[in-house]
């Protein structure tokens, strides 16, 4: 007979929200037969001053693993949850991908960009996939995006229930409503785990239909009397198919701004899912040659990135578009976490300019959230009825409140396992338990690579933006005695002129430590800039209490 036993192994989004990617692997007789791949998006820095862009996972895990992947599955179309793949999907051993009709329009022009192939199919609602020993049936939801999917996945050691970002939406503006139905046929099968999104965990009561969010824009437009400007997350067709119908029926020209916004509204709007006449659609240049009250600009931007459509806007960056008194911009999306500070600072700049700015702290009903609240949480357990939960897609806090919020529907504490990044749980016939953690790191991605920017790059950068920097150049001998004076030059340090007192402490404390050590036959050079380093850090920190990013570049001659 054989012993199977199904591990899971989250390499991010059970608690930073972002960067989702789950992994379900299967052993026979404790050999490692299949993994399947749930999802692979990336994450956003909490620092974006420091230069990163963005997050993808940490997939070395898989190195020696992936002859065994045998399909990646992406959930829907959102950033978190697709656009690492890219990055990782030759080093991933190229496995076919399955998906839903819009997130693989989003997906197949991402691999474009990267000038890359990717095996990827369609799938069918109605058909259940063989993935290795893995079989996998789709289930319709409803979230903030047309063509969100849960999965409803048959292994021999049990079916899981893997259910991502939700809301259970009656009357979505686009799209079907959640399949019923296939949720509670899959929870008369038996369910051994759910795993939940858990992100509206502390809001009580149901989710807000995307519905309600049109008759919003119809109120607001219909009181502006210059241009509305709309702004949210570019993937989110349905909220921008809204804003489009309410265009149209004030008989406003729409433009479409960023380039992520350009090319997702193109996609959508080839594939039927956002409809607009052609002559409602012009560019930002024809913008000035349109009376300001019948023009709708949808603009990318609304977590407030800097160089953003929206920003360059505020900041009248944009040749064609003037924003002035009487325009208002209404942000359709809640803040992404760590991301407040942006925002509120591109609202002042706008408000500075006298734009009329409307956003979900001072107006309701300006965003739907997409994630399930209290009750829509609890109506998905109800209906799968699964012997054990994970929170997924949340913070701690998230987990924490989801865990209290089961427990009010009869499950005991160790039935909801709440894990970290790494984590990972093993399932065998009606049990579970958390198994040893899989190592996981960020892997850093800016303009000029992905994994250039590690934790001492970013460190530095962190100093150079607080305390400056100082350059040491020493120039010494064979036995390591200076063969002139040490030279320093500062940058956002302090001004040399002003403190040429410290400088000439430096520059002597340099010199006698070097002529202590330039007694030895041969010299270290590497030892001999890490004492210089060790000693001008002490310096500056007692006379200034600053530490600079201190770089010494000895010569030996």
């Amino acid at each position: 007979m054989n012993n199977y036993k199904l591990r899971f192994v989250p390499l991010g989004g059970v608690v930073g929200v972002t960067k989702n990617m789950y992994l379900y692997e299967l052993y026979k007789d404790d050999r490692l037969t299949d993994i399947l791949i749930v999802d692979c998006g990336i994450g956003f820095p909490q620092e974006k001053e420091l230069g990163v862009d963005f997050i993808i996972p940490d997939i070395s895990y898989l190195a020696d693993k992936k002859d065994k992947i045998r399909g990646v599955i992406l959930t829907h179309g959102h950033e978190d949850h697709i656009s690492a793949l890219p990055y990782h999907y030759r080093d991933l051993g190229s496995p076919q991908v399955l998906t839903s009709k819009l997130t693989s329009a989003f997906i197949e022009n991402k691999f474009k960009e990267f000038k890359l192939n990717i095996r990827l199919s369609q799938i069918d609602y109605d058909k259940e996939y063989r993935l290795g020993a893995f079989s996998v049936s789709f289930i319709r939801l409803t979230h903030s995006i047309p063509d969100t999917m849960h999965l409803f996945i048959k292994t021999p050691v049990g079916n899981i229930y893997h259910g991502p970002d939700f809301k259970l939406d009656l009357t979505p503006p686009f799209g079907s409503p959640p399949d019923f139905k296939k949720i509670v046929e899959a929870g008369s099968q038996g369910i051994l785990c759910l795993l939940s999104d858990c992100l509206g965990a502390e809001r009580e009561g149901l989710t807000l239909s995307e519905n309600a969010i049109g008759q919003t824009f119809e109120d607001e437009m219909r009181k502006t009397k210059g241009k509305f400007i709309m702004t949210t997350f570019s993937s989110n067709i349905s909220r921008i198919r809204q804003c489009v119908e309410a265009a149209i029926k004030f008989n406003r020209k729409i433009v479409f701004l960023g380039r992520s916004m350009k090319e997702n509204t193109r996609m959508a709007s080839e594939i039927g899912y956002l409809p607009i006449p052609h002559n409602f659609l012009i560019e930002d240049k024809e913008v000035p040659k349109s009376p300001a009250n019948k023009i709708c600009i949808i603009a990318a931007g609304s977590q407030g990135q800097y160089d953003s459509a929206l920003s360059k806007m505020a900041n009248n960056k944009n040749q064609f578009i003037k924003l002035v008194s009487g325009d208002k911009v209404v942000f359709s999306s809640d803040p992404i976490p760590g991301n407040e500070t942006e925002i509120y600072a591109l609202i002042e700049q706008l408000s500075l300019i006298g734009v009329e700015v409307i956003y979900p702290d001072i107006q309701e009903q300006l965003h739907a959230s997409g994630h399930g609240s209290q009750e829509d949480l609890k109506f998905l357990v109800r209906f799968t009825n699964p012997r054990y939960i994970i929170p997924i897609g949340g913070t701690v806090r998230h987990q924490q409140r989801y865990q209290k919020l089961t427990s009010d529907l009869g499950y005991q504490k160790d039935k909801v396992l709440m894990l970290a990044e790494g984590e990972t749980v093993v399932f065998v016939k009606n049990n579970a338990y958390k198994d040893k953690t899989v190592e996981t790191k960020n892997i850093y991605v800016d303009a000029y690579g992905v994994g250039d920017v590690g934790n001492v790059v970013l460190r530095d950068r962190k100093t150079l933006a607080s305390d400056g920097m100082v350059v040491a150049l020493v120039i010494v001998n064979n036995q390591g005695q200076l063969i002139s004076r040490p030279r320093l030059i500062s940058r956002g340090f302090v001004f040399e002129k002003e403190e040429s007192d410290l400088y000439q402490k430096a520059v002597r404390a340099m010199e006698k430590s070097l002529k202590q050590k330039g007694q030895s036959q041969a010299v270290n050079l590497n030892n001999l800039k890490k004492e210089v380093i060790k000693n001008l850090e002490d310096i500056f920190y007692q006379e200034k209490g600053r530490k600079p990013l201190v770089v010494v570049e000895a010569i030996q001659i």
